[in-house]
């Protein structure tokens, strides 16, 4: 598998793409339970198929090179990114899994996206694995499977490369207490823990999907809220979580930056931090935060190192 510091990337392929659509690449006819435990029975179906199943149900949407990762991570040897996606491929004509590719003006994209299929629940729930899976959780659109794409990729940067991580959280709940709402941070949350002492971040992945700006504005607001009236143990916290934007480029960064401020919807409690996409691909995470300084009275965009990001 080419390392992430390997990748010579100028676009991230979680950025939106104008004119884009999700395209069905599973397969189509019915397969019944019978046949999957003759499967598993003969021994075509094995442990490593669930653990691929229970990573593909912890995380929603997720690549196939995503899962490589995160098996290793696991103390799972794929042996390889092609064993790997022969049994990837085997799931999915078992219709255990489901896959999709996006297409665009700029042609197909090169990476598949993997989801649960209706089988694939069932022998997780025969298992006693939690599965909230339904079949709607498949039509969700573009920017919503991109995000959590992006996400993915940003929590398995944390846990491959950060010394002081502790544990994550996929999709973590939040309340905003005095608008009476439950939401989520699309890029999900990481447990950092050096000498006993806790910090967590929050991901909120931004893409620039149509209005984004808006949704962006709508969003913060329900943040001001959290972190406005936030006390130990709220959502699950026992101290403020640190907020960090996840955009597609650098000048996203600094669109989304105009948007906060245009918008006032900052937060006074934190400072804001942001990365790319891009970024998680370097070799250590020390310096892929930025922030945002005003100087001179205009806000300057700075790099900022931070020690517990390293190895």
């Amino acid at each position: 598998m080419v390392e992430d510091n390997q990748i010579k990337a100028q676009v991230s392929p979680f950025a939106i793409r104008e004119g884009e659509i999700k395209t069905f690449d599973g397969k189509d006819g019915y397969v019944s339970m019978n046949q999957i435990v003759h499967k598993i029975n003969i021994g075509h179906i094995t442990d490593i198929h669930f653990a691929i199943l229970e990573l593909v149900n912890q995380f929603e949407f997720i690549t196939s090179r995503q899962l490589y990762q995160m098996l290793e991570i696991k103390g799972i040897d794929p042996k390889s990114q092609d064993k790997l996606n022969n049994k990837l491929e085997a799931l999915v004509k078992s219709k255990i899994l489901t896959r999709y590719y996006f297409t665009s003006d700029e042609g197909k994209g090169i990476y598949r996206i993997y989801c649960l299929e209706k089988m694939g629940k069932y022998l997780l729930t025969s298992k006693e694995i939690e599965c909230k899976w339904q079949p709607s959780d498949n039509t969700k659109p573009v920017p919503m499977i991109k995000k959590r794409l992006a996400g993915n990729q940003t929590i398995i940067a944390y846990l491959r490369k950060v010394k002081a991580f502790d544990e994550f959280i996929v999709k973590p709940a939040i309340n905003a207490k005095v608008a009476g709402k439950v939401f989520k941070a699309t890029g999900g949350c990481v447990k950092l823990t050096k000498n006993n002492k806790s910090i967590q971040f929050l991901f909120e992945v931004i893409r620039r999907e149509t209005e984004w700006e808006k949704k962006l504005v709508d969003k913060m607001r329900l943040y001001q809220d959290f972190y406005g009236n936030f006390v130990a143990g709220d959502s699950g916290f026992g101290s403020l979580p640190q907020l960090i934007f996840v955009c597609e480029d650098e000048k996203h960064m600094a669109e989304t930056f105009k948007e906060i401020v245009k918008g006032n919807v900052e937060i006074p409690q934190i400072k804001l931090y942001f990365t790319t996409d891009l970024r998680q691909n370097e070799e250590t995470l020390e310096n892929t935060l930025v922030e945002f300084k005003l100087v001179d009275g205009k806000y300057k965009m700075e790099n900022i190192e931070v020690k517990l990001l390293g190895m």
